[in-house]
């Protein structure tokens, strides 16, 4: 590989990208940005069909796509396949998000790709699963949100559904599918063997809904919209301050203490108010009797009194003030661009650190087809046989 690796970390591994939209290039940025050689492949721009993004420099496209190289390859075309074969034979992870048949129509399935390496870990991220009856449906972010129930329990009640402001299946199943990919290379190193790993954005959505998920599978409480309150503990959500809004969360042991900051000691002793439970049956007045209280004193003044005294809360920020937050510049995940780049541009970087082999932004996402020749000749192709795939528009 050409440049310098965004990581040491798992600079051991070579890992081919096929994926498009979110998922996928979330699952394989994820091996980037720990120094992987990922390869992202790329369909000819002569066959019109590189369609992500409008441009390469858009910001969604910067964020996917960074610290990858880019090979050109119709795999529409026996000799793109057979490239990508030879590729494979030496890779340590392919991961790919088509629908499931369409692996399996271009020649490039899993059992096929086994063959070529035993040792390959092959990662399929879907709409809804290999197999069954919506395996063949075209899956989004949104769906899955709808489908895995989040968007019925997003929002406020009675406003009706609501997705997520963020593409929650989208990330989750990308980075479950990375998590998946590593735990098969781990256990490649006693086995000696790769294995298929997948997931689908319909069951990372209904994981990430998590305890939601639990209440119904274990108690058989189908769960509603809570908008910004806690679903089952009270006081707990966002409330009214007298220059905007903030965020207050008491635990359960917290709620007398609360209660006295605020001045409500009457609610302590009222019957009414003694349990979680019984917080939650009257959560209207709790909450407006929070509310009354809170709307007399600025965001930054509740903060200050509230986390001193051991209770969390927090501003509700627009998104640039996310960014001027001090603590969020400190941990420093606004990641500065490589050298060479524009210095005023930033993206966001990981969220877990490494004490000696951190993650870097080390290179912008690629051309499209930038690095095809230094890639297939390292494969052994000739400058004539590289010349040839791209007159016959194989690259």
């Amino acid at each position: 590989m050409n440049g310098q690796r965004a990581s040491s970390a798992l600079s051991r591994f070579t890992v081919i990208d096929l994926t498009r939209a979110r998922s996928g290039p979330t699952c394989a940025r994820q091996f980037a940005d720990w120094g992987a050689d990922v390869i992202k492949v790329e369909m000819p721009p002569a066959t019109g069909e590189s369609r992500d993004f409008a441009t390469r420099d858009d910001p969604d496209f910067l964020n996917l796509h960074r610290n990858k190289r880019s090979l050109t390859l119709d795999l529409k075309q026996p000799e793109g396949v057979a490239v990508l074969k030879r590729l494979a034979a030496k890779a340590d992870v392919l991961i790919e998000n088509y629908r499931p048949d369409v692996k399996t129509r271009l020649g490039i399935d899993y059992e096929t790709m086994r063959g070529v390496n035993p040792r390959l870990v092959y990662v399929s991220i879907s709409g809804f699963g290999q197999e069954g009856p919506y395996a063949k449906r075209p899956g989004l972010d949104q769906i899955a949100q709808g489908m895995g129930g989040l968007m019925s329990i997003t929002g406020e009640p009675g406003r009706g559904p609501m997705r997520a402001g963020i593409a929650v299946s989208d990330m989750a199943s990308g980075i479950l599918a990375a998590f998946g990919a590593l735990t098969a290379l781990l256990e490649r190193e006693v086995s000696g063997e790769g294995q298929w790993v997948t997931t689908s954005l319909l069951e990372a959505q209904i994981f990430m809904n998590d305890f939601q998920a639990a209440r119904w599978l274990i108690n058989r409480d189908v769960p509603g919209q809570a908008g910004n309150d806690h679903p089952s503990c009270v006081p707990m959500g966002c409330f009214r301050s007298a220059d905007g809004h903030v965020n207050i969360a008491p635990m359960p042991v917290d709620w007398p203490k609360f209660a006295r900051l605020l001045g409500l000691e009457a609610m302590i002793a009222d019957p009414d108010y003694a349990t979680v439970a019984l917080r939650v049956r009257h959560r209207d007045r709790v909450n407006s009797a929070v509310e009354a209280v809170t709307s007399t004193r600025t965001s930054a003044e509740w903060i200050a009194l509230m986390n001193a005294a051991g209770i969390p809360c927090g501003p509700v920020y627009a998104m640039d003030q996310t960014f001027a937050d001090e603590q969020v510049r400190h941990v420093g995940i606004a990641r500065p661009a490589p050298d060479g780049a524009d210095a005023s541009l930033t993206m966001v970087g990981q969220a877990v650190h490494l004490s000696r082999t951190d993650s870097r932004i080390a290179s912008l996402p690629p051309a499209c087809g930038e690095h095809s020749d230094a890639i297939l000749g390292s494969l052994g192709y000739s400058t004539d046989e590289i010349a040839g795939l791209r007159a016959r528009s194989i690259l």
